[in-house]
């Protein structure tokens, strides 16, 4: 399937005329076929007055023609063929399985969305009937419905180029509450974004939908992407990827007129918290287990498990030295782009140096566009004292802190940011130690994890995909799941409206 390097704008595509930029295969650093335009300011002023006049019509729309329209998207998509696969494994590095696995979990949650909008809870109708003859004052006629706040501009992530890329979870739930969406592609996998954008704008035209539903820009740095949210049209920003480019649009959107919200999911080191009778029984099991979650993909995904927190014992020591004997043969695997790598690198290197901070053991040595996993050591105290080794190293890296006892393991856990999960490994005789952090660790994280790790987001009516800050920029929401369609809703009461006036959904 031909790349063409266009911008989507109105069911239409367009070449960008602000400079030009390759997709690079992420094996090789070399660049692939076809170049891509960088949208002007002008581009997204197009693309947000067709999302804001579109607006209108789209929210309105039947929930059954919406849900059609989520389905139809992930039909599209599913119609695209090997060509995305093979487009996606060489922008990203990432084998045919996960892509494969990634596409049927970007197409499931569509359909899973189209499910929750048939269904119609997510209106939260609320009705609370007139009282005439109550005393001292009459009771009004009140009705709440929930509706979309507006365009929604969505920033694709690196890490996963089809679930929270195009037509991902924020997409997918912003054109499930009624929001049009305007996405800025991530430039790490642009030939595959296009693919995905072609779809959805097939399937806005087989629904016989609005142009300006859908639009995608590309950008050559990041003047597209601030202009995007700036713009007055914009209503909301759903966004993946650095806390610093988190943090840079929540200050642009934050200092608008009209400021929006930035549900933004940006950095999380995940940490595991190994009890004494688990690591007594089952320490080099855990070990295992961990090392396998924190190579996966690289160790490129935002639930990553980075931190390792445990009471000093004969336990702990084992699962180290489990760890110990099977870093080595864990094979380097290709980073999601060259500049991801050489930040893996440079993460790791400071950690290497770090006076507080002893090398456990570092994976099989990898080619420039590779990361090879690395595990280190520190104690609570050096842990608590240099706030800098709680920073993200995005990529195979992990970090042991060996606490005293129970009150310094609290301690740590006191001194953390906040977390997208938590996971504790118990056995029976760990519970009540473990039930008496509960507390604690709800104000720490949005997923809280039994013997597991948080690699592995399920989508689900259940999921929680977020947290405190900086994990997200708003820990009241999530990302995952069908709850992640309230983000893009606001409730509006009427009160004492005739039948006539009423929307259908509270006559």
């Amino acid at each position: 399937m031909t790349i063409s390097g266009n911008l989507l704008i109105g069911g239409k595509e367009t070449r960008g005329s602000n400079g030009e930029f390759f997709g690079i295969e992420a094996a090789t650093g070399q660049p692939l076929p076809g170049s891509f335009g960088g949208a002007t300011k002008a581009d997204v002023e197009a693309a947000t007055t067709l999302a804001w006049e579109a607006f209108d019509i789209y929210r309105e729309t039947s929930l059954e023609d919406r849900a059609a329209f989520l389905e139809a998207i992930a039909t599209e998509i599913d119609a695209i063929g090997d060509d995305l696969i093979v487009r996606a494994m060489a922008e990203s590095g990432l084998p045919r399985g996960r892509l494969e696995g990634e596409r049927g979990r970007t197409m499931g949650q569509l359909r899973l969305f189209a499910k929750e909008v048939r269904e119609g809870k997510f209106q939260e109708l609320r009705f609370d009937p007139a009282d005439p003859n109550r005393k001292p004052a009459p009771k009004p006629d009140l009705r709440l419905r929930h509706i979309a706040v507006g365009p929604v501009a969505v920033f694709g992530a690196s890490n996963f180029p089809l679930a929270f890329s195009v037509a991902g979870g924020d997409t997918a739930s912003a054109l499930a509450a009624g929001c049009p969406v305007v996405v800025k592609a991530h430039s790490a996998h642009p030939g595959t974004s296009e693919l995905v954008g072609r779809a959805v704008q097939k399937a806005v035209e087989k629904s016989g939908l609005p142009a300006g539903t859908f639009a995608m820009l590309f950008d050559t740095g990041i003047e597209a992407g601030q202009a995007l949210v700036a713009d007055p049209r914009i209503r909301a920003v759903g966004f993946t990827g650095s806390r610093r480019g988190g943090t840079a649009l929540m200050k642009i959107a934050s200092e608008r007129k009209q400021p929006i919200p930035v549900y933004a999911e940006m950095s999380s080191i995940n940490p595991v918290i190994l009890f004494p009778d688990a690591l007594k029984n089952r320490a080099e099991q855990i070990a295992t287990g961990f090392v396998s979650s924190l190579s996966l993909g690289a160790g490129q995904f935002c639930t990553n498990p980075g931190l390792i927190i445990a009471v000093g014992s004969d336990g702990l020591d084992a699962f180290i030295d489990k760890a110990r004997q099977l870093l080595p043969e864990t094979p380097a695997q290709t980073m999601l782009t060259g500049a991801i790598a050489k930040a893996y690198r440079e993460g790791v290197a400071r950690l290497e140096q770090h006076p507080e901070v002893r090398l456990v053991a570092h994976g099989r040595k990898g080619g420039d566009f590779e990361g090879a996993a690395s595990l280190f050591e520190t104690d609570a105290a050096s842990f608590i004292a240099h706030h800098e080794l709680q920073d993200e190293v995005f990529g195979a890296a992990g970090l042991v802190v060996r606490c005293r006892d129970a009150q310094e393991l609290e301690e740590v856990l006191g001194n953390l940011e906040g977390q997208l999960t938590v996971a504790l490994h118990v056995d029976e005789a760990d519970l009540a130690e473990a039930s008496c952090l509960r507390s604690k660790l709800e104000m720490l994280a949005g997923r809280l994890l039994i013997n597991g790790f948080g690699t592995g987001v399920e989508v689900s009516p259940a999921m929680v995909h977020g947290g405190p800050y900086p994990a997200t920029s708003d820990g009241r929401t999530t990302s995952v799941g069908t709850l992640a369609i309230y983000r893009f809703l606001r409730p509006v009461s009427y009160q004492d409206f005739p039948a006539s006036m009423l929307p259908h959904s509270l006559r």
